[in-house]
């Protein structure tokens, strides 16, 4: 009987030293707690504590992704736009990621979906559509600022899709067509602006050498196919006195 209570003994103490044999993971640091109390941050490998005494709190601190669900946020000129983000975010400071904050990775949500509204609630639609980039990066500061003291490093932040009301869309679209519209005309114009004055040009040599007569009655026989029937015309005096002084040279 005294055997096996001291077989019994032995198995429990064997148990409660092994329950005390901790591993730590290379991307992870160990926050011990003594009775309660902070006592140390441990590195990783093979580390003991000392069981019911103190209690080991385990933090990974590679580089977290967050998904922020769809907000609807109303932008300055009053347009409701849907837009979700992804949070990226590192713990720097194991001890006060336990300490100071209950939960950082529900903190950190809740924070940054408040900074996005509130930062997107002050830009109009524009803004939001061509710096995008711009407002992620004022976004994070908001964040960063807040979470520093909780020993959390944010990485970055990344707006993904941003969704328009349908009636948005279709003036959006019907803006963009009048503006290529736009472009295509002026495009139109300018060459035949350009055409124009080459033209002109063309006119002005002709009519300083003469040669716009020649051209006149060069035209004239193209228009004459048939060689049995005869055209009259009458050609102004400025025709005939071009004609002259080219026949002269």
């Amino acid at each position: 009987m005294e055997s096996w209570l001291l077989y019994t003994l032995i198995a429990i103490i064997v148990i409660i030293i092994l329950s005390g044999i901790k591993i730590i993971d290379q991307y992870e640091r160990g926050v011990v707690l003594t009775l309660g109390s902070f006592t140390g941050v441990l590195n990783p490998g093979l580390r003991i504590v000392i069981p019911i005494i103190q209690r080991l709190i385990k933090v990974d601190m590679r580089i977290t992704t967050l998904d922020i669900p769809q907000q609807e946020v109303i932008t300055k000129d009053n347009v409701p736009v849907g837009i979700n983000a992804v949070v990226y975010f590192q713990v720097e400071k194991p001890d006060d990621a336990v300490l100071k904050i209950q939960d950082f990775s529900y903190a950190i949500m809740q924070y940054a979906q408040t900074a996005l509204r509130d930062v997107i609630g002050g830009v109009e639609l524009d803004t939001l559509l061509t710096e995008r980039e711009k407002l992620a990066e004022q976004i994070k500061a908001i964040v960063d600022k807040e979470t520093d003291q909780w020993g959390v490093n944010m990485t970055s932040i990344k707006m993904q899709d941003i969704t328009l009301p349908q009636d948005m869309k279709r003036v959006m679209a019907k803006q963009a067509e009048a503006e290529r519209e736009r472009r295509a005309t002026i495009i139109r114009a300018e060459g035949e602006r350009s055409a124009a004055k080459n033209l002109k040009e063309a006119m002005e040599i002709m009519d300083r050498s003469g040669a716009i007569s020649l051209r006149t009655l060069q035209t004239i026989e193209s228009t004459n196919t048939n060689p049995q029937s005869t055209v009259i015309f009458t050609l102004p005096t400025e025709i005939l006195a071009g004609l002259k002084q080219f026949l002269k040279r």
